[in-house]
């Protein structure tokens, strides 16, 4: 009797051995594969370039120039050749905002320090022309240029020249609504800025 029970508890104690064997068979991927249950290979971190002494380089940035508008209309009021318009609004104008206003950074001199576009305008905020403004090491601002055009869309070509859009207006056009539009194109010669293209439309 006591030999019976012994072998069926031996019988069950296999029987019990073997299932958990096939269950963690199935467990490790022995079994059937379940989609989607493996975690996806880790990519390979990328490498980071190092510069000397572990740390990473920084990009080379342009240094902005920082224009003070107040200082501009002075040295512009200076100038015995300030156009005659440009003189009447800046001498009456002690609210700088109302008459100075800053554009675009660009770098037409090829100098690797940025010229500031100082615009200037009426109290409705109607441009007619506006400076090149470089900026000398002492932060002192110093005209290089002016231009007279009405409401001039200026920014630099990716070959460094300075385009310059603008509206056309005739006699009979609104304020609103000007006739056309003229595209010009200056460049520094390394003196001053010359006129390379122009283009009405």
């Amino acid at each position: 009797m006591r030999m019976r029970h012994a072998r069926r508890r031996l019988v069950a104690a296999v029987a019990t051995f073997a299932a958990l064997a096939v269950l963690s068979a199935c467990g490790n991927g022995g079994g059937l594969r379940v989609e989607g249950a493996e975690a996806p290979p880790s990519s390979p971190t990328p490498s980071t370039v190092m510069g000397t002494n572990g740390f990473k380089p920084k990009p080379e940035q342009t240094p902005q120039p920082a224009v003070n508008l107040a200082q501009v209309r002075l040295k512009l009021l200076a100038d015995s050749h300030l156009p005659p318009q440009a003189r009447r609004v800046l001498v009456n104008c002690t609210v700088i905002s109302r008459c100075l206003s800053r554009g675009t950074t660009v770098d037409v001199m090829h100098s690797g320090s940025p010229q500031q576009i100082v615009l200037i305008h009426t109290l409705e905020k109607f441009v007619f022309g506006f400076f090149l403004i470089a900026v000398t090491p002492s932060g002192v601002p110093r005209p290089i240029w002016n231009l007279k055009v009405d409401q001039p869309t200026v920014n630099a070509s990716p070959q460094g020249d300075l385009v310059v859009e603008s509206k056309i207006f005739t006699i009979d056009d609104p304020v609103c609504c000007p006739s056309g539009r003229r595209v010009e194109v200056y460049r520094w010669n390394g003196r001053q800025m010359t006129k390379v293209s122009s283009t009405d439309q």
